[in-house]
């Protein structure tokens, strides 16, 4: 196989059809047999780290990436066949076309090794894949090779020809323009209508005797079942267009026997559902765009708000086209939605509403997003501290540092048991903490907990130092007041966050005792309201924890853990 011929660097692979669980260190440890590797990557989503399913390796020399390329291909990891092809950086030689061949009518047992077995004898072959879904082969597959003369051959070769006992379809392939202006080109020359809801008492004979007054018709076919009897639906084939034209033009929409008749171009299956795809897309794109900015979520309602009085609540900041609070059982789930007819209308009434009390709760009130896009945007948050963390000098909490102005409380510990942060000590990142500075407490005896949350264990208690109110939802850390919206707004904007955040830390470390720094850290990105709408939701910040959880177990499945480090992400 000719290594250096056009479109490829000298010694790049892309290898794909990865497991996404497959890092650089398992792809290093299977191809160095091959040859000295220069570097490897594996390519992953920016927001989520996770990996996209391929990767691109950089040998020292050519003929180890030829060897590996030909000894390699399909073999399998973590229980999938890869597949490998040279790295083709120029996209114009990819997206040409030029050498690239469609099969189609394959047999389910063609895999992506059979097929490049097969067509391997007429050229060289840069990449070979069959297209599956969950269920497998769909039956299709592309083989791109280096020249046009190849494909070609390949062509004349094997169009028509049995694999695994079933007649292939080979031809050149056509992207999807090309495809589309055939379609287009068919529509405008159209012959074959399509009818149907003629009912069950509908024959061949009949169906010609209506349609021919158009014109001369080449075949007419009513579509019957195992007993002989009309589906309600058939073919009509004419000679020439402008018959076929006219008929759909006067029949269809025309009732016949007291149904009304749909008569348009016939279609063929792909073809149809294409088009419903393309306008399903269109009218999910358009609905996305006319909500875009004008949809709120509203959350913390009372139990007797109701639709009506959610839309009288928010009516005097414009136009309310929807207000639909969430209900399950007949009760209300303690959240919905109203959507305005503008962006101008809902940011006024985010402005005004957002922690507004109705009726005896505090609003949290947001411009409305999906669940993909909330956890999108949490986690690229968290990836980007993480990175500024990351660059930052200073002491590790474990392998995590304290990001500048999140501050995590210190807890007492007795002396024989490792502070939470870390197996050593640790310098503070800032002297003198607003509650580092206090005096030490008393052991505590005690604790009551709201229903759902457990202290491990006394010693748990006395070193978490909070109570949390029999009754009373907010958190109440010894030696301070219940936070309130009025008492937060009262303090400095800097040391706001810093406030909230010793509320959170506790009732995080309830839960996740290894992780009630970070999850911390990374919740204190939420806007304030949010935040103590949170610490008088015991369900909602459980909620909100478990998110951050799911984050951080995310990142941790593509951290590889070095020796000597700090530590592993998550302790």
């Amino acid at each position: 196989m000719n290594a250096s011929g056009p479109g490829y660097p000298l010694a790049s692979l892309y290898v794909g059809d990865l497991h996404p669980d497959v890092t650089e260190a398992m792809l290093y440890e299977k191809f160095s047999p091959a040859g000295p590797i220069m570097s490897i990557r594996v390519c992953r989503d920016v927001a989520t780290r996770r990996s996209l399913g391929y990767a691109y390796i950089n040998f020292q020399q050519p003929v180890d990436a030829e060897r590996a390329l030909d000894t390699m291909n399909f073999e399998v990891i973590k229980g999938r066949p890869i597949r490998i092809m040279w790295s083709q950086r120029d996209p114009g030689l990819r997206k040409s076309g030029v050498g690239n061949v469609f099969i189609k009518n394959l047999d389910d047992s063609i895999d992506n090794k059979a097929l490049y077995d097969t067509f391997s004898t007429f050229g060289n072959i840069l990449s070979c894949k069959v297209v599956c879904d969950e269920n497998g082969s769909r039956g299709y597959g592309f083989v791109h090779f280096e020249t046009h003369e190849a494909a070609t051959r390949a062509i004349e070769t094997m169009n028509g020809m049995l694999l695994n006992d079933r007649k292939v379809f080979v031809g050149h392939f056509k992207s999807r323009k090309e495809r589309e202006a055939e379609v287009g080109a068919r529509a405008i020359e159209f012959t074959n209508v399509y009818i149907k809801n003629f009912g069950d008492d509908m024959d061949d004979d009949r169906l010609r005797e209506i349609f021919s007054k158009f014109g001369k018709t080449l075949s007419v076919k009513v579509m019957t079942d195992s007993t002989g009897r009309s589906k309600g639906f058939g073919f009509v084939n004419f000679e020439k267009h402008e018959e076929a034209q006219k008929a759909v033009a006067d029949m269809n929409g025309k009732e016949l026997n007291g149904r009304l008749l749909y008569v348009g171009r016939a279609q063929k299956r792909l073809e149809r559902q294409s088009e419903l795809k393309r306008k399903f897309e269109q009218m999910k794109q358009e609905r996305v765009s006319r909500y875009q900015g004008v949809n709120l979520y509203v959350k913390n309602l009372d139990d007797g708000i109701d639709d009506e009085r959610l839309r009288k609540e928010f009516s005097p900041y414009g136009t309310i086209t929807s207000a639909k609070v969430m209900t399950e059982g007949g009760r209300s789930k303690g959240f919905g939605f109203v959507c305005f007819s503008s962006p101008e209308e809902a940011t006024k009434a985010v402005t005004e509403m957002n922690g507004r009390i109705v009726s005896t709760k505090p609003l949290y009130v947001a411009l409305a997003q999906r669940k993909e896009e909330r956890k999108a945007i949490l986690t690229n948050q968290y990836m980007q501290r993480l990175a500024t963390m990351r660059a930052l000098p200073g002491p590790l909490l474990g392998s995590f540092q304290t990001p500048p102005g999140y501050f995590l409380p210190p807890m007492p510990q007795p002396q024989s048991r490792a502070a939470f942060y870390g197996p050593s000590p640790v310098v503070p990142v800032r002297p003198a903490t607003r509650w580092s500075a206090q005096p030490s407490r008393p052991p505590c005896e005690s604790a009551w907990l709201s229903p759902g949350l457990q202290l491990g264990s006394a010693s748990d208690c006395c070193s978490s130092l909070f109570f949390l109110q029999m009754g009373e939802p907010a958190v109440h850390v010894q030696g301070q007041e219940p936070l309130t919206a009025s008492l937060l707004a009262a303090a400095p904007p800097q040391e706001q966050k810093q406030m909230i955040g010793e509320r959170l830390y506790p009732l995080i470390h309830v839960m996740h005792p290894s992780l009630a720094g970070k999850i911390t850290g990374m919740l204190l990105e939420i806007d304030n309201s949010e935040l103590l709408l949170l610490l008088e939701s015991p369900d909602s910040l459980r909620s909100k924890i478990e998110e951050a959880v799911t984050v951080l177990q995310a990142h941790q499945s593509t951290e590889t853990p070095h020796k000597g480090s700090a530590g592993t992400f998550l302790q």
